[in-house]
């Protein structure tokens, strides 16, 4: 497949734009970082072979997040990842703080782990995530108030004391 020139340095800020918010979302949903690493390649070959037509900078991230959540969601429906074991991700190169604080968030059910980060994040409203989810955006506050409730649990009150 040839691109122009011109296309050629429109996929690449695309991609240097947009592959940490696609790397970090589908982290979230997959809570493994060389799932997450696929999946965020996937994107971006998906982009290139789609060109999608989008008006703003906004419809472009809505739809790449859109495509992650949905490559996340495939990977996830599969019969091979139902049988393989997760092995931990290490953040011990992140300030201890990070690192509890995203182990919490990963502990979550997804339907609080995804709004969560998608909200704290990548900071979509509660509208935008409810289109990407495809839900009320009532059960989207929902979910959201429920996670926040659950975080707060799980750290305490003397948390950053």
């Amino acid at each position: 497949m040839i691109h122009s020139s011109a296309r050629n340095d429109e996929i690449r800020e695309t991609v240097e734009k947009y592959r940490d918010s696609i790397l970090r979302f589908a982290y979230a949903y997959m809570k493994n970082r060389a799932e997450a690493e696929d999946i965020a390649q996937e994107v971006f070959i998906t982009y290139i072979e789609k060109t999608p037509l989008c008006e703003t900078e906004n419809q472009k991230k809505a739809w790449l997040m859109t495509v992650t959540a949905n490559k996340c969601k495939n990977v996830l429906n599969s019969v091979w990842k139902k049988k393989v074991t997760e092995l931990p991700d290490d953040f011990s190169y992140m300030p201890r703080e990070n690192a509890d604080l995203i182990r919490f968030v990963l502990s979550l059910e997804k339907k609080y782990r995804i709004p969560i980060h998608l909200h704290y994040y990548e900071g979509y409203s509660i509208e935008e995530i409810s289109r990407l989810m495809d839900v009320n955006a009532a059960t989207v506050g929902t979910w959201l108030a429920r996670g926040r409730k659950k975080l707060k649990d799980m750290i305490g009150d003397d948390y950053y004391e």
